[in-house]
Parts: structure tokens; C-alpha cells; sequence
């Protein structure tokens, strides 16, 4: 009696030999790409505490997530869910649907990115320039349920980024992003930093961070930095991954529900910072280093001055290091435009006055 079944699916499996040279397109990408750079911001040295922004920006796609798109796109390959063909749908706010589309036309397959009808028109025009199709929806919150209908209708792959980025990543090294930050760190007068400080999108960046530096045995922290109307915060502080929000206005980081991939027990505190804030810290990065990046690196930013600024006044010494997430060209019609700021109903100016201070005195005085 022979001991093999047959099993019926809804569609074949993908060709092995096309998985494979898809496969090896991707890889061969990741070896053509040198690392991100790790940026000293200037501090007074008397201070003995560095600050250290990892560029993520110098990627291809020009932001953190094509790091994100590359791993999912080899986990959706060696699972045998994306074949010759194959449609790939990502819901997302922008910059993961710009690596995604990057990625989608290296293997020749058609993308369709759901998004936000307000998602600004740099990010749109990326994802349009890369191949992608852009399909816009009112609702931020429908965006999930949206992609999985267009996936079922033309029998493509949803990718979900928000349900497998803390999987597709492998998170014991492998050149992720933790362990680049480790490896360019070790000459520096602190190579093992006090915090770590990111944002939460996916959650797939704390994730694999948090598990790294525990796996590795460092004493390192992570601080999750969550913006204005995001649940994350809210869901960490009272243990409760129901809670939900109305979105963030800063692209890239904060969902209205606390998504699959936060795994909160490896976040070592969070701070929720005002969009305001996050404004005001981008812009003053620019002025400070000339280097314009956008809303999320500014929250980014602020979250770490203020551990800064904490450490300065216990006595502390060490390293704190962020992330440049993407460029500010992304956001010359919004988040740089005085006149789109204003009619956000935004107040730049009190936390301008704070950063103002901290480089100055390195007190900081939250308004």
C-alpha cells in the first residue's frame, strides 16, 4: 500500500526552480547593499554620554523597511506562498509599500499597495515609480480587511506585514539590525548602549531588537516611543493587546490596534511622545546635523534626548542609539510645510523651546 496521499489545493505550489532564482535575486540585492551608517549627534563631551543615529535611510528604498520587505518577501518565498505571478497586496501607510514594490519588481510580479487616502504624494509617487498599483481607502482601520478581499479576488498573496514581521526576521543575527548596530559600535567608548529607542509600526524592529540584545546576554534597554493617537502605548502600560486608538498622523509608526508582531514583554519601558514633538525634534535634527528625515525619526529622536537628558541628570554615562527610519523628502508637502502643520492644529513652538534648552543645558522641561 503505498503511504502517499494527494491533497487538493486551491492552487498549485510554485515552481521550486523559479522560488529558487527568486530567491537568489533577493539575496544577491542584499549583498549589493553595504550596511546602513551609524551617525555621531553632537553632544558637549563633557557630558560622557553619546548619541548615535542609525541611517536607515541609505537603503535602495530609502527607508527602515526595506530591511522589513526583503524578510518578508524571502519568508513568503521559502512558505510557498508567493510563486511566478503571483500578486503580492500589502496594506501600509507608505514606506513599506515602496521596498515591497522594489522587491515585487525585482522577482517581476505585480504589487498593489492599500493605504490611506491621506498618505502623503512623495510616498504614493515612490510606490507608482517602483510598479506598484496604489489603492486608497478612507479608513485606515479597513485596510487589513481591504487587502485580504483584493487577495482573494485575483488569487494573490496578502503579505501582512503587521502579523509576520516579528517572524521573518531572523532575530539571533544573520546581519539584522541589531546586530549592525552592536558590530559598528564595538570601537566606541560605550559599545554596549544604555537604551536602544525605536518606534513601533509593525512591531517587528522592537522585537527583533529586544530579542537580540537578551539572546546576546547585554544589559541593554529598549524603549518603545509611540505617537499620539496609537494604541501601543496604551495596550503596554495596562498589559491589554485589545486596546484600540483612532491612528498616528506620523507615518511609518503607531496603529490604531495593538498588531500581532508588538511583543510587549521584550520592551524595557515606552514613552508616548506628541506629534508636536515629533515635529519639532525632525526639524531641529535638520538644523543640528543637516540631515532632514522624517516625522517618525523625529520621535525617535525625542524619546532618546530625554533618556539623554535623564542620564545626564543621575550622574549617568554611556550610549543611546535611534534610527533615522527614512528621509524628509518624503514629506516637503506635509510635515515640512508651515501651512499643512497649521491646519493639523499643531504647536511647535513649546517643544522647540525644550530642545532649545536640552542644547544648551542638557535640562530637559517637557511643556
Amino acid at each position: 500500500m503505498s503511504c502517499f496521499g494527494v491533497r487538493t489545493a486551491k492552487r498549485p505550489p510554485p515552481d521550486r526552480a523559479w522560488v529558487a532564482e527568486a530567491i537568489r535575486r533577493v539575496e544577491a540585492d542584499a549583498n549589493r547593499s553595504a550596511d546602513t551608517h551609524l551617525h555621531v549627534f553632537p553632544l558637549p563631551p563633557e557630558w560622557g554620554i553619546e548619541l548615535y543615529l542609525k541611517d536607515e535611510s541609505v537603503h535602495p528604498t530609502g527607508s527602515l523597511k526595506h530591511r522589513l520587505a526583503r524578510s518578508l518577501f524571502l519568508y513568503a518565498l521559502a512558505s510557498g506562498w508567493i510563486g511566478e505571478g503571483t500578486t503580492v497586496i500589502e496594506a501600509s501607510s507608505g514606506s513599506t509599500a515602496v521596498s515591497e514594490a522594489y522587491f515585487a519588481r525585482l522577482l517581476g510580479l505585480p504589487f498593489v499597495a492599500v493605504m490611506p487616502a491621506w498618505t502623503s504624494p512623495e510616498k504614493i509617487a515612490l510606490i507608482e515609480f517602483q510598479g506598484g498599483r496604489c489603492h486608497l481607502i478612507d479608513d485606515p482601520r479597513g485596510i487589513d480587511a481591504e487587502s485580504r478581499r483584493l487577495a482573494d479576488e485575483c488569487g494573490g498573496h496578502f503579505m501582512d506585514q503587521f502579523t509576520y514581521a516579528e517572524r521573518a526576521t531572523d532575530w539571533r543575527g544573520n546581519n539584522n539590525i541589531a546586530e549592525s548596530i552592536f558590530e559598528q559600535l564595538s570601537a566606541e567608548p560605550h559599545p554596549i548602549p544604555r537604551w536602544i529607542v525605536v518606534g513601533a509600526g509593525t512591531g517587528g524592529t522592537s522585537a527583533t531588537i529586544g530579542r537580540y540584545v537578551r539572546y546576546r546576554r547585554y544589559a541593554t534597554q529598549v524603549c518603545v516611543v509611540d505617537p499620539d493617537g496609537s494604541a501601543f502605548f496604551r495596550g503596554w502600560c495596562e498589559d491589554d493587546p485589545s486596546c484600540t486608538a483612532e491612528g498616528s498622523r506620523i507615518e511609518g509608526i503607531g496603529r490604531p490596534r495593538v498588531e500581532s508582531s508588538f511583543v510587549a514583554d521584550v520592551v524595557d519601558t515606552m514613552m508616548r511622545v506628541p506629534d508636536a514633538a515629533s515635529l519639532a525634534a525632525m526639524r531641529y535634527l535638520a538644523a543640528v546635523t543637516g540631515r532632514r528625515a522624517g516625522g517618525s525619526t523625529g520621535t525617535n529622536l525625542w524619546g532618546a534626548l530625554a533618556l539623554v537628558a535623564r542620564m545626564l541628570r543621575d550622574g549617568d554615562r554611556g550610549s543611546v542609539v535611534t534610527l533615522i527610519c527614512d528621509g524628509g523628502d518624503r514629506y516637503a508637502h506635509t510635515y515640512y510645510d508651515d501651512s499643512w502643520v497649521a491646519r493639523q492644529g499643531l504647536d511647535l513652538e513649546p517643544y522647540a523651546k525644550v530642545l532649545e534648552r536640552f542644547g544648551a543645558t542638557g535640562e530637559w522641561m517637557t511643556p
